[in-house]
């Protein structure tokens, strides 16, 4: 139960009953992951709860159960969504390290590394039909809403795998990916506790895109920390993604504002084996010293207040202070 709720939202600033009844409903969280994933199989047993058990922050989770703040939080219905959602996540965490090939997941060997592709896949699909038979018990538009949140979380990973099309600015390309692979199922996180604590009208209407502006703000914080991170702070390795070829916000950037003095460093982003840790060292070096990561850190601020005037425009219930936390913190991580 520890790590499922080592959550980063700001509980505390909800106050201690909100944060309590938060907590609480992590653990029920956490009991009904499992109690969805119990299969007929004992491989599939097995693992559907591997990754479960590898730990993660239930971020959304927490958006369910925290949106509910401003609806009845008791809601029966709240739970289970917050279940639902998680499940979609897991589900799509399996298929993604199938597609990059990875070995390690959250610290522990990846599924598709201990047992194959084809367990990897079919348990991702499981996870998938576990979520959507709890959402058929939520009814019809809960299933409608998931349903449309699928199809953008699978455009998002489409474009992702083609990449830019030809003519496509790489960085309005990535933009795309995040807000429909990654803030996508965040949004749904923030409708669906509103939407199933019977919140008053127009809190739903805001929590959406509130928690799709986090979600977004969320990823571009990650991408700047892994230039400027340091591990004894972040516990992060730097150049993780320069490494691995991904070329996430600060490089577009930087790429796209290349001038004459910058051609070392093009050269790098563009060609140069990262892999290689001089390499890949130089680029880092080089990056952080680059004007584009202000105009990252610009972008970040950007999205984090595009958040925050949704959220300042919901009730004032204690739970809107974690929302707003929530969006100092996103950008003072990257500090």
């Amino acid at each position: 139960m520890g790590d499922a709720v080592n959550t980063v939202v700001p509980l505390d600033l909800a106050g201690p009953d909100v944060a309590a009844e938060v907590i609480e409903g992590l653990a029920r969280v956490e009991a009904g992951l499992r109690q969805a994933a119990r299969a007929q199989h004992p491989l599939l047993d097995e693992t559907s709860v591997h990754l479960m058990e590898a730990g993660g922050k239930r971020f959304r989770a927490t958006l369910v159960l925290l949106a509910a703040q401003f609806g009845n939080p008791r809601d029966d219905r709240v739970v289970p969504a917050a279940v639902a959602i998680e499940l979609t996540h897991l589900a799509t965490l399996y298929h993604d390290d199938v597609m990059d090939e990875a070995d390690v997941r959250r610290g522990s060997p990846s599924a598709n590394s201990r047992w194959g592709n084809s367990v990897a896949i079919l348990t991702g699909d499981f996870l998938f039909a576990c979520a959507s038979k709890i959402l058929a018990d939520l009814g019809p538009e809960a299933v409608r809403i998931q349903a449309e949140t699928f199809c953008r979380l699978v455009s998002g990973q489409i474009a992702e795998t083609i990449g830019p099309r030809p003519g496509q600015d790489g960085l309005d390309h990535y933009m795309h990916v995040i807000t429909e692979k990654t803030a996508s199922l965040i949004a749904t996180s923030g409708q669906f506790g509103a939407m199933f604590s019977g919140a008053p009208a127009g809190v739903e209407a805001r929590i959406a895109p509130a928690c799709a502006a986090l979600g977004v703000a969320w990823q571009l914080s990650d991408d700047i920390l892994d230039v400027t991170s340091e591990p004894s702070q972040s516990g992060k390795t730097p150049g993780t993604d320069l490494r691995e070829g991904i070329k996430t916000l600060p490089v577009l950037h930087a790429l796209r504002s290349a001038g004459p003095a910058d051609g070392r460093l093009v050269e790098l982003l563009s060609g140069g084996d990262l892999a290689d840790l001089g390499k890949c060292a130089e680029a880092l070096e080089l990056l952080r010293a680059h004007p584009a990561m202000l105009e990252a850190k610009a972008d970040l601020r950007r999205w984090a207040d595009l958040a925050r005037d949704e959220i300042l425009a919901l009730p004032e219930v204690p739970a809107r202070s974690a929302f707003e936390a929530l969006c100092d913190f996103v950008v003072e991580r990257t500090g």
